[in-house]
């Protein structure tokens, strides 16, 4: 049953999770290596995992032997060398400009549909009524094709060196919520 105080619940936690404004200095990075950013197409496939893993999530990953922890963990990662980079400014990540996919993967997972984001909807199912949630999600869903529609805007009122100011503190901001995933997680994997 839609509640309205758990649907605002579940929207002001994801988007704390997801945290797109933060991601904002990755997507004007990525479109200055050239990629062109498909907002719907992202933000729909972010969605559809995101939905996929409320139903599905701890099902798919006790099939494969793998628990919450290590997901996490592994998500951790994958946000740890994204700050790298960003820090650095150099390439841990293969570029390929041929292919569509290579636009909204990084996108859609792991900046929206992350391992945070996941894992934080798998703890919101204990939580709240899975209608708020999938409310939640829409509403989020909105929010971030928003702020990928407008990236263009955002990225000409800030300018280069704000852009490269914003990549840095991000990048840091990056890897201080890598390390703090994987030492949530680093104590609760069952030995």
């Amino acid at each position: 049953m839609l509640e309205l105080k758990e649907i605002v619940s579940v929207s002001l936690i994801l988007f704390s999770v997801i945290d797109i404004p933060g991601s904002l200095p990755i997507i004007i990075d990525l479109k200055r290596k050239g990629h062109n950013i498909q907002s719907g197409k992202a933000t729909w496939i972010a969605g559809i995992i995101m939905l996929a893993f409320l139903f599905f999530g701890e099902s798919l990953l006790r099939l494969f032997g793998v628990d919450i922890s290590s997901f996490a963990i592994a998500g951790a990662i994958v946000i740890f060398l994204i700050g790298m980079e960003m820090i650095l400014g150099i390439h841990l990540f293969r570029d390929d400009h041929s292919s569509s996919a290579s636009t909204v993967v990084p996108i859609a997972f792991p900046l929206i549909a992350g391992a945070g984001t996941l894992t934080t909807i798998l703890t919101l199912r204990a939580q709240y009524d899975t209608t708020n949630i999938i409310a939640g999600i829409v509403i989020n869903m909105i929010l971030v094709f928003l702020v990928l529609r407008s990236s263009n805007w955002i990225e000409r009122k800030i300018g280069q060196s704000g852009a490269n100011v914003l990549r840095k503190v991000f990048g840091i901001i990056l890897l201080a919520i890598a390390v703090k995933i994987f030492k949530e997680h680093l104590l609760v994997i069952p030995k």
